[in-house]
């Protein structure tokens, strides 16, 4: 989510800045802010909503300078508002920031206690206020910034701005991508290479815990211990922008890290401003299907029996699964009053395409829920929703996956809504819900250190047990998929209620269970299966969010604990941790993550 941009040009930074943060609008935001330095003073304009509004303050009060860093915020930390706008700024220093400072409420004690004032409710404006500490203790700018940053913990992108230094912009990930791009006496950074595609084509990306020193002739990089580093250079076209690994070690990883972007994204191609619903033309009235078919494989079927909740559930609807391979073949009655709705990344999976071709002129509609508009399952159903995740190139799918339960949970609000079940404002009230799940996405990504420790003792187990109720069920089921492609560790996914009926026979000190239980309807019951598994001697992973927590998590190995979120679209933020889960446990057993054995990305064969 959220925006990074830095320039030291040769020009006025403003517009050039606001063209770029335009360029990273895909990554969905709330506000926007730039700052610059003019004649050694630094300055800074800050609006909330789209980038127009900042456009119109920057009319009305002008910004110079020819150095400047800029930010399209989606609140997380703090409310949108100006006030929780990027850039922020203490004193001399000014800073951007993605990401999220894990110790900030510690960080913000210490520093009041000095007899600091904080004029935001953000995690962001302590990395500001750190650094103008360090300055007052008589630090040089470089100083100040490096000491800073060793103190944060969590994920971020940073771009720092200091006042009287118009030649100087440092900038630091560690979680959070972060490129650098190289110009004729001129340098820039920025969250990604679409962001510098204008500016330049030579863009280099900072590997996990660098920060570098940015001056118009070039720029230094230093590793996470502070060694100078030289990272490679690359000539990039904006078409392969997004197929680079962007300084992560995996496409997983940089996919995973992704989600926060895409499915703003997604949502906003299908979610207009007043909260209604905005699909293509052409489908059907859901008021007269009596039936809804889907058919998918693998990941893309897991999202299906997601979907069959909410369009049941919902929309009162009746939903009827199954596996695109079987699905044919035991020849199915399908009546004129079913629709059919095949859900696949690629949109040529082989086994989909023949069933979508099965029900061709069958199902009174054809829909597909898919990630390249031109493919064959697009052409050939009645209406294609594109799912907007951009190229996945990691074989276990990670961002496809949410993003087709993003567009699924629209379509389902969507179906809804025709057949009466919900009015126009409750339809409104699960859509306000929708457009935070962006945001819950990027705090629930914060779990990755605990997540990474874990896995140390995952890796080490030679069957794991996923569990889930309701919703979460599924997402049991696609957690043990993810565990079993990349870290070869056999995994099942159950529901929970089916425990006794034969599971946990397996169950012993040496099989870790991994339990989804967020705070809903079915969470005491989730306990309940759970505590029949610690009366057995077994190894509870919980994953709940603090209420949860704070109810459960007694007598468990550990606790993972997630962002508070409406139950009804938990299953897109609780698939963040199936996916790390898996994606590190992976890495410590050093299996091939990207490319694992005997698996390929499309399976466009039967």
């Amino acid at each position: 989510m959220c925006g990074i941009i830095g320039v030291l040009g040769s020009h006025q930074a403003a517009p050039i800045m606001v063209d770029a943060l335009r360029r990273l609008e895909y990554r969905g935001y709330d506000s926007a802010g730039i700052a610059t330095i003019h004649e050694g003073a630094l300055d800074r304009r800050r609006a909330v909503g789209k980038l127009v509004n900042l456009s119109d303050l920057l009319v009305e009060n002008p910004l110079a300078g020819r150095s400047g860093i800029g930010h399209t915020r989606w609140a997380t930390h703090g409310a949108p508002n100006v006030a929780n706008a990027h850039p922020h700024q203490s004193g001399s220093v000014a800073v951007v920031h993605n990401g999220i400072i894990e110790n900030f409420r510690d960080l913000r004690k210490e520093l009041g206690k000095n007899g600091v004032n904080f004029e935001s409710d953000t995690d962001t404006e302590t990395i500001a206020q750190l650094i103008a500490r360090e300055l007052k203790a008589g630090k040089a700018p470089v100083d100040a910034a490096r000491d800073s940053i060793a103190q944060l913990e969590g994920a971020f992108a940073l771009a720092i701005l200091f006042d009287g230094e118009e030649d100087l912009l440092i900038a630091a990930r560690r979680g959070s991508p972060l490129a650098v791009g190289h110009g004729d006496g001129e340098m820039y950074v920025g969250s990604d290479a679409i962001a510098l595609a204008p500016l330049t084509d030579q863009i280099t990306y900072l590997d996990e815990g660098d920060w570098c020193v940015l001056t118009r002739a070039g720029v230094e990089i230093f590793d996470v211990h502070n060694q100078p580093v030289t990272r490679i250079t690359k000539q990039i076209k904006l078409d392969s922008a997004r197929i680079e690994k962007a300084g992560h070690k995996h496409f997983m990883a940089k996919e995973i890290a992704e989600q926060p972007t895409v499915l703003a994204n997604a949502l906003a191609h299908y979610l207009n401003d007043d909260a209604s619903i905005q699909l293509p033309d052409g489908l059907p009235d859901f008021s007269a299907v009596d039936r809804l078919i889907m058919v998918a494989c693998g990941t893309a079927y897991y999202a299906c029996q997601t979907a069959k909740y909410w369009f049941e559930q919902l929309a009162g609807l009746p939903v009827e699964i199954d596996v695109a391979s079987e699905f044919r073949y035991r020849e199915p009655p399908i009546g004129s009053s079913n629709v059919a709705l095949f859900v696949s990344q690629s949109g040529e999976t082989a086994d989909t395409l023949a069933a979508l071709r099965y029900c061709s002129g069958k199902a009174s509609d054809i829909l597909s829920v898919v990630n390249v508009p031109e493919s064959s399952i697009a052409r050939e159903s009645s209406v294609a929703l594109p799912i907007y995740a951009g190229v996945e190139v990691g074989v276990a799918s990670t961002k496809a996956f949410t993003c087709q339960l993003a567009v699924l949970a629209i379509l389902a609000l969507r179906a809804a809504q025709q057949r009466g079940c919900l009015t126009d404002a409750e339809v409104a009230k699960h859509v306000d819900a929708l457009r935070t799940v962006p945001g819950l996405v990027n705090l629930a990504l914060g779990i990755e250190p605990s997540v990474e420790r874990l896995a140390n003792e995952l890796a080490k187990a030679r069957d794991i047990l996923f569990l889930g109720r309701g919703a979460m069920f599924p997402l049991a089921l696609e957690g043990a998929l993810k565990l079993k492609e990349i870290s070869y560790i056999h995994a099942e996914g159950y529901a929970s209620g089916e425990l006794k009926h034969g599971p946990i026979a397996l169950v012993d000190e040496d099989v870790p269970v991994i339990v989804f239980a967020p705070t809903d309807p079915l969470f005491d019951k989730t306990v309940s299966n759970m505590q029949e598994v610690m009366a057995r001697s077994g190894k509870v992973l919980l994953v709940t969010d603090a209420t949860g927590a704070e109810r459960a998590r007694e007598g468990t190995w550990d606790t993972l604990v997630m962002p508070e979120c409406d139950p009804v679209f938990a299953p897109i933020i609780y698939a963040i941790p199936a996916q790390m889960l898996a994606y590190y446990t992976a890495l410590a057993k050093g299996t091939d993550v990207d490319q694992p054995r005997n698996l390929a990305k499309s399976v466009t064969v039967e």
